[in-house]
């Protein structure tokens, strides 16, 4: 696929590097290992900028928005005009990811992927309309390939832009009325799990509207089969605004950029990008399990332990604008805490490397 010509994204891992990260990070003032994953996290993080002294610049979210011709079936109880005014609303600051952004010093753009409707120009709005809506994947593939080729180019060529203005953190969520649906039709092809164990309800549906979802998913799923490439999966089951996301996310990773993964929507669009090169799980944080129930099943395929436990299931990128002071907490520690030698504290650990008795 031309959107992912020169794709080169580079494993993290530095023996030296980080050896030399765990050392300074051991010579903290606290029992060794005490910060948990905390410690984890500002490895991972040094290793990504390949420095002893990160630090984080310029942090943007981008909240990718489209619309999904799946609806018509039934699969989500709140109609998909939503999708458009909740944009205007993240536009001009609204929403929870418009308070979050503003509380925790994200730079926040809304990309228009997909969304059927026509906005007027706005600063904090990127155009990168493939089409309006995707089509119903019941009755036949959701993209094109060219136009999920599109959507990935899109991805990346957003991320670039803002890579290219210095930034190295990216925080991704998205806006889609019905968007669980490919999400979850994603998590089934790409993990083998049953529609059924990956049907939730979405933003609302009883009990006999997910099991009406799962069987639109299912019937979707025997009628086009799964394909062997995932962006023939992307392509058929997914949504614009996952596909760019996908670019973006690989873009990111490409960049040595921190990707910072919101909740199951989002996910999928990370799960989608990891089976195409699995070497951008290295560059991931995941924010937050969500309450969307299959949230769980994506992070244990991926591996992926998450910072918070809310019960959130707002999605817009809110579980990774929520996230951020954790990360930025990891950071602080590693080049801001002091040391034992700074602080003239006994190092217990130190001497008993030497040998020495408590």
């Amino acid at each position: 696929m031309n959107s992912l010509k020169n794709l080169n994204i580079k494993p993290i891992e530095n023996d030296e590097l980080r050896k030399l990260l765990q050392h300074n990070i051991d010579q903290k003032t606290k029992p060794v290992g005490s910060l948990g994953y905390l410690e984890e996290l500002a490895i991972q993080i040094g290793l990504i900028q390949e420095t002893t002294k990160p630090k984080l610049k310029s942090p943007v979210m981008l909240t990718v928005a489209s619309d999904h011709g799946i609806t018509v079936e039934g699969v989500s109880p709140v109609p998909h005009e939503i999708t458009w005014q909740q944009v205007n609303n993240f536009l001009n600051g609204g929403g929870g990811i418009g308070l979050f952004c503003k509380q925790f010093g994200f730079d926040l753009y809304v990309v228009d992927a997909g969304v059927d409707h026509d906005f007027q120009a706005h600063p904090r709005l990127i155009d990168k309309k493939v089409r309006k809506a995707t089509r119903n994947f019941l009755k036949e593939p959701a993209m094109t390939q060219d136009e999920c080729d599109q959507a990935i180019r899109n991805g990346r060529d957003v991320v670039a832009l803002f890579a290219e203005k210095g930034s190295n953190v990216v925080g991704f969520g998205e806006m889609g009325i019905g968007n669980s649906s490919p999400a979850t039709a994603l998590l089934s092809v790409f993990t083998g799990l049953s529609v059924e164990e990956c049907t939730g309800p979405g933003c609302g549906l009883d009990k006999q509207g997910v099991q009406n979802k799962a069987s639109v998913l299912r019937q979707a799923i025997e009628k086009h089969g799964i394909f062997d490439k995932p962006e023939e999966k992307l392509a058929t089951y997914g949504g614009l605004e996952i596909a760019t996301m996908v670019g973006g996310m690989l873009e990111a990773a490409q960049r040595r950029m921190l990707i910072v993964v919101d909740g199951f929507i989002t996910t999928s669009a990370f799960l989608t990008a990891y089976e195409i090169c699995p070497m951008v799980r290295d560059y991931a944080v995941f924010s937050h399990c969500s309450k969307e129930h299959s949230h769980i099943k994506m992070l244990e395929y991926l591996n992926g332990r998450p910072l918070l436990n809310l019960e959130l299931r707002l999605g817009e990128g809110t579980g990774s604008a929520l996230a951020y002071p954790i990360i930025q907490g990891s950071v602080a520690m590693l080049n801001d805490m002091t040391s034992f030698g700074e602080a003239k504290v006994y190092n217990v650990a130190d001497q008993k490397g030497k040998g020495q008795s408590e």
